[in-house]
């Protein structure tokens, strides 16, 4: 069985950074690709950024230049740096695990596991 724990969430004011942990169980971490997705309030989950197993990285056109996604396969993490913030930013951060393509932006049905999801919330 396959767990997901997303860490480093927190209130932040706008223009600050965080960097989020998702440390992951159950499977052969350096085999599936990885990604974070983010619900606001009142809002669909939507994509936020994906690497996959061969740490090829895809983002958001919301959050391009700001966040970068990146994986230590030694320690079963996947981390989520997130720099210049801004209240459209707040949400709860989800990470994902399962996804099996080299590249490309997947979509929430490419990954099997979830985290149970760390909030993010930026002041203005």
């Amino acid at each position: 069985q396959v767990q997901l724990v997303e860490s480093g969430g927190g209130l932040v004011q706008a223009g600050g950074s965080l960097r989020l942990s998702c440390v992951a169980s159950g499977r052969t971490f350096s085999r599936y690709g990885m990604a974070w997705f983010r619900q606001a309030p009142g809002k669909e989950r939507e994509f936020t950024a994906a690497i996959s197993y061969i740490s090829a990285t895809s983002y958001a056109d919301s959050v391009k230049g700001r966040f970068t996604i990146s994986r230590d396969n030694a320690k079963n993490t996947v981390y989520l740096q997130m720099n210049s913030l801004t209240p459209e930013d707040t949400a709860v951060y989800f990470c994902a695990s399962g996804w099996t393509a080299v590249a490309g932006i997947p979509s929430s049905r490419h990954f099997d596991s979830w985290g149970q999801g760390t909030q993010v919330t930026v002041s203005s």
